[in-house]
Formats: structure tokens, sequence, C-alpha cells
């Protein structure tokens, strides 16, 4: 079972991230610190104990704005550590996802906090460890509904140019895929992806409209997609065949524009990418 530490400097949402943590019978203890200070005396106490100690922390989850040092702080501190907690942010912030992950943060939980939401961070904590088993699903949170019991709306699309960090959850049909932001799961139609980045453990899918993170490895996406026309053009870019504007070879290297981003082509892809290319030209 798991001992947490949870981190925010407002107090009432701290209780209830506490609340919830304590409520998942797969967390064995929950520890609650009101601001960094507290937080890095705990977790030194924490690596002083070691893991396997009586006062060791197996996660922290870290809110990150904070008074004085951040979440982000902290969690450069702890990376300097040999065998440091695991990290989950919980923030109401959508813009840090990809320091946070570059930081191997286990999760990122957006606020407000569904229960359902922090259960599934804990189990990617548990399966990190190795060591934590599920229990039956009648222990564990239930999705959060409206008040009058409907399930939670499905979000409309991101206004122009917001780049927005989300986290998969599953394909809905075959022509989408589900994203998930602030607690609110939407579906982007495949159709709508002009290229794709690979962003460690994730991808970023980029629309006209904006872009969304998602919790797919590229090289997942890139199988997936494949019969739908995406091909491999860089070990970071995925992109659609049809949404290829201009192929330029300037000085031995390679790009494509796809509306208005400019990517690079690998060696080893540039020559299958102009047959692929000139085969689209001529039907």
């Amino acid at each position: 079972m798991l001992r947490a530490l949870a981190v925010d400097d407002e107090r009432p949402l701290l209780e209830e991230l506490l609340y919830l943590l304590r409520s998942d019978p797969r967390v064995r203890s929950a520890e609650g610190a009101s601001d960094a200070t507290e937080a890095l005396r705990r977790i030194t106490r924490a690596l002083e104990s070691g893991p396997d100690g009586p006062d060791g922390i197996d996660v922290v989850f870290l809110d990150i704005h904070m008074a004085g040092l951040t979440g982000l702080d902290i969690a450069r501190l702890l990376a300097g550590f040999a065998r440091p907690p695991l990290i989950v942010f919980v923030t109401a912030h959508e813009g840090f996802a990809v320091q946070a992950f570059d930081l191997k943060a286990v999760d990122y939980v957006l606020k407000p906090v569904r229960p359902e939401r922090l259960a599934e961070a804990v189990r990617r904590v548990g399966a990190q460890l190795g060591r934590v088993q599920e229990p039956p699903a009648a222990d564990l949170p239930t999705p959060s509904t409206g008040t009058d019991g409907a399930a939670p709306p499905v979000a409309a699309a991101a206004g122009p140019g917001r780049s927005q960090p989300e986290v998969a959850v599953a394909d809905r049909a075959p022509d989408q895929i589900a994203v998930e932001l602030g607690g609110v799961t939407r579906f982007v139609a495949i159709a709508d992806i002009a290229h794709v980045e690979a962003q460690g453990d994730y991808a970023r899918l980029h629309t006209d409209e904006g872009s969304h993170l998602v919790r797919i490895p590229l090289s997942t996406l890139e199988e997936r997609w494949a019969a739908r026309g995406f091909v491999r053009i860089h070990r970071r870019h995925l992109v659609a065949l049809r949404r290829i504007d201009e192929l330029r070879l300037d000085g031995g290297v390679t790009t494509v524009r796809v509306g208005s981003a400019e990517l690079q082509v690998s060696r080893r892809h540039a020559r299958e990418l102009r047959e692929l290319l000139m085969r689209q030209a001529t039907g």
C-alpha cells in the first residue's frame, strides 16, 4: 500500500485531496503539507529514513503554484536524489504538462479533482512501484455526476491556437480519439489531426484549432493510424500525408510544410516520403 504526501497551499483543496486519498484502499497513509517549506521538511525526513523506513514516502501529490518555491522547483530538487518519491502534479494550471513530464512525473491531474481521475493516478503510481494490488471495483471511487445524476458533459473543441495538456483515455470509435481536459472528456476526429509530435511517452496531436496532449507513445499511433495515411517522417513526427502542403530540400536537409508548421524529415525517411508523395500526386 502507498504512503502519500499531499502538498497544496490552499487549505480547503488540501483537505479535499487528503480526503480522497484516504478513501482509496490502496493508500495506507496520506499526510498534508500547506507550503513548500513544510513539504521539503517532511520529504527530507522521508529521504533520511529511506524508502522502507518508518517515515518513508512513496508518492508526493504536488500543486504547482504556491508561495515561495513552486511544485516544479520541488520536483527539480527531488530529481537530484538517488531514490526520491514519485511525483503526481495536481494543479489548476494547464500549461505545465510538458515540464512536469520532463521531470518524470507519473501523472498530471487537473483541478477540480475528480475521484475517479485521482484513483487512476494512484493506479499509475502503484503500477510503477510494482507492489500495489488492485482492490475490488466496488471499493474504488465511482465517477462523479452532476446534480441531476447525469454524466459530465463533453466539452466543445479548444479555441484557436490553444495548447492543452490532456491525457488520453480510449478511442470512442475508429475515427475518433478521446482526450481529457480538466476532468471533461472530449472526442477529436482523427481526420482533423494534421501531425503528431512525440513528447516522451506522450504525443501532442496538432489540429487546425489547437493541440492535445495524449498519453500514447508516437510508435503506437504510427501503428494504429498507418492505414489512415499517417507516415513517420522523423523520430519525433508523424504526419497525415494528405496534409503535407510542400516538400523542400535545402542544403541536404529535407523539410515538409504542414499548414503553418515546418517539420524536418530525417534522412532514413526522406526517400520513402518522396515516393509516397509522388504516388499520391499521380493517383
